[in-house]
């Protein structure tokens, strides 16, 4: 597990559109997953720690920012070769036990991950309505102390100013995590 931080914000930089398999059944695209004020698109994973210890918040906030108009969508791009934890049946049971509100999606050429230049686990890509970035930071301020009640919403409030402004903060403190697990070239 090596520790990564993603880089700064591409302010407006667009978004890259996708067809993907859900863990729902569902082919899902970049416009299907969008919400009237915005998108929020996180390459995450089952296995990494750094994911694992903000599954609660992760859930909280997507549903929060739903009410906003941004909708979610997550992103699966580890080689679950390597990382069985990672496999499409262990993300729709995770997907279910997290009670997920936002489809989880395999990508599993990892195509879609190089595209966006997603980095690591949890990687956070947030686009206002006319899906241009506008985030690319951490989801809060309580670093390793995942637990830390009164931590500061960073992707929440970021969000949120994207939905009533269409553009985020010009500060932002990038997300940290597990590196994105590659597939072996030969």
């Amino acid at each position: 597990m090596s520790l990564l931080h993603t880089p700064v914000c591409d302010f407006n930089q667009a978004a890259i559109d996708f067809n993907l398999p859900g863990v729902d059944g569902r082919r899902w695209s970049l416009q299907q997953c969008k919400g009237e004020n915005g998108l929020l698109i996180m390459f995450i994973c089952n296995h990494c720690p750094y994911v694992k210890s903000i599954f609660g918040k992760l859930v909280r906030d997507t549903d929060e920012l739903k009410t906003l108009g941004v909708n979610s969508v997550a992103i699966m791009a580890n080689d679950p070769d390597d990382y069985p934890e990672d496999s499409f049946e262990n993300m729709a049971a995770l997907s279910r036990t997290q009670q997920f509100s936002f489809p989880y999606l395999l990508d599993q050429s990892q195509q879609v991950a190089r595209e966006y230049g997603a980095v690591c686990t949890p990687d956070f890509f947030g686009y206002n309505a006319k899906l241009q970035l506008q985030y690319r930071g951490r989801l809060d301020d309580s670093g390793s102390q995942h637990d830390k009640p009164d931590a500061r919403r960073d992707l929440f409030l970021a969000m949120q100013e994207v939905s009533q402004s269409g553009r985020g903060p010009e500060n932002q403190v990038a997300s940290m995590g597990c590196s994105i697990k590659w597939r072996k070239t030969d």
